[in-house]
């Protein structure tokens, strides 16, 4: 515990309270005691407590009146209830009206630091997955999306628009445009922000185990089946399902997923059961699905289907006046990150970010900011810091700089400068080179860079 859990004992018996304040306190509790339940709320009026331990049968106000007067004052403190023999059924009433558990008197007291580590562990995750719906709403409300352009306003317009619908919707746009984003502001802006998001990217499951993947199956329906899995549609049931490359998906596959969208209901691989859904489905594609249709590579009745609310992201080129907002704030990002003094983005650096095409889009700038902020010296980012490659775009003092020296030195310096920045750590230093660690470990051979601890 990272810091002292706070309990309270509420019993009529100095020597139980005395026993129990003393246990507690040496297994790493802050305890305070009280008498009866008047004494317990005049001291939970002044004092936050993580967990509560109250008799039930006490003169004045008991532990069953003190239970509800303390859900009604702190619905958030946990109550356990101690009880005698003559009094479980009180006891497990109050466990329907809101305590965690009850314990017999006499108890053992092993049995009572375990309910109470228990019941606190439970309160804590509670306050973990709370954190976290807050965190995920403040991080993907519409607002949060970066860009001032009028092509992004009116998608954060259309968003706030049509997220608390019930309405399938379809982004286009290309890759790297930030489509999962916007289709996790759309879920985290619904009526579904509580329970889950589920993303599946149709591209990169191999056709013959997505079926599997989407809809699960059952244990022995196939070579390797050896449990019941269940599939993705099951685990998004009141929350959002999001079918990212849609347009890659098998014929055979595409009839099935509009059988669950029209009938709300799915079969595992194998299985004979239905199984009832309540999923809605956003989905996203990079193609262009009307050609598509028209090629008969995409079912039209699915086409229509998905499409009935459709959102159009914009190439990074085409909005210009949010490449500087973009680049700041993944500046701000990764410094934080990994690189403190590093703060901005000298004007010459800028200049060359605006004056390049971006055909990998926002996803293709955030790893050039990273790759910047990685490599810069603070407190700004300057040309030198840039992959060679956005040279194309520069003034013509940044292009014969790079000139100078031949792509394999550039290369070198480039990978001993990304492995110094991260320490040696091979796996970081891929991720940043946008390689993978083999790649990087044949590289690292071949130009017989020495790797550093420091």
């Amino acid at each position: 515990m990272t810091m002292m859990e706070r309990v309270l004992i509420v019993d009529d018996e100095e020597q139980m309270r005395e026993l129990l304040a003393k246990v507690l306190e040496k297994n790493g509790y802050q305890v305070m005691t009280a008498g009866d339940g008047g004494q317990a709320l005049t001291l939970l009026e002044k004092e936050p407590m993580d967990l509560v331990v109250t008799d039930v049968r006490m003169p004045g106000l008991d532990g069953m009146e003190a239970l509800k007067a303390i859900k009604e004052l702190n619905p958030e403190i946990v109550v356990i209830i101690m009880t005698a023999f003559g009094s479980i059924d009180q006891a497990v009433q109050a466990v329907k009206e809101g305590a965690y558990d009850y314990i017999n008197k006499p108890f053992k007291i092993d049995e009572m630091l375990l309910t109470i580590k228990k019941a606190l562990e439970e309160r804590r995750l509670r306050h973990e997955v709370t954190a976290l719906r807050h965190e995920l709403h403040t991080r993907y409300h519409f607002e949060n999306l970066i860009g001032k352009s009028r092509a992004m306003q009116e998608v954060f317009s259309l968003i706030e628009q049509v997220a608390s619908s019930r309405s399938t919707m379809m982004i286009y746009g290309k890759s790297g445009t930030g489509k999962e984003l916007v289709a996790r502001a759309i879920h985290y802006n619904s009526l579904r922000a509580n329970k889950a998001f589920v993303p599946v990217n149709c591209a990169a499951i191999p056709s013959e185990l997505l079926e599997s993947e989407l809809f699960g199956h059952e244990k022995g329906s196939f070579t390797g089946a050896i449990a019941t899995k269940v599939g993705k549609f099951e685990l998004a049931t009141e929350g959002s399902l999001f079918l990212d490359e849609v347009g890659s998906m098998r014929l055979d596959l595409q009839a099935k997923i509009l059988r669950a969208l029209q009938e709300r209901e799915i079969e595992r691989v194998g299985g004979t059961r239905t199984i009832k859904i309540d999923v809605r489905v956003i989905a996203a594609t990079n193609r262009d699905l009307k050609k598509a249709v028209e090629e008969a590579t995409f079912r039209e009745d699915l086409y229509y289907r998905l499409n009935v609310v459709p959102i159009t992201l914009p190439d990074l080129k085409d909005r210009q006046e949010d490449i500087p907002l973009l680049a700041n704030h993944f500046v701000q990002k990764f410094a934080q990150e990994s690189n403190p003094s590093v703060r901005e983005i000298s004007k010459e650096a800028m200049g060359i970010l605006l004056s390049y095409p971006w055909p990998g889009n926002v996803r293709e700038l955030e790893n050039v900011i990273e790759r910047a902020v990685t490599l810069g010296r603070g407190p700004a980012i300057l040309p030198s810091d840039l992959p060679p490659h956005l040279a194309g775009g520069a003034g013509p003092v940044e292009r014969a700089l790079v000139q100078e020296a031949s792509l394999e030195d550039l290369e070198r310096d480039y990978i001993g400068a990304v492995l110094r920045r991260t320490k040696g750590h091979q796996i970081r230093a891929a991720a940043i080179l946008g390689i993978d660690r083999r790649t990087l470990y044949r590289k690292i051979r071949r130009y017989g860079i020495k790797l550093t601890q420091e």
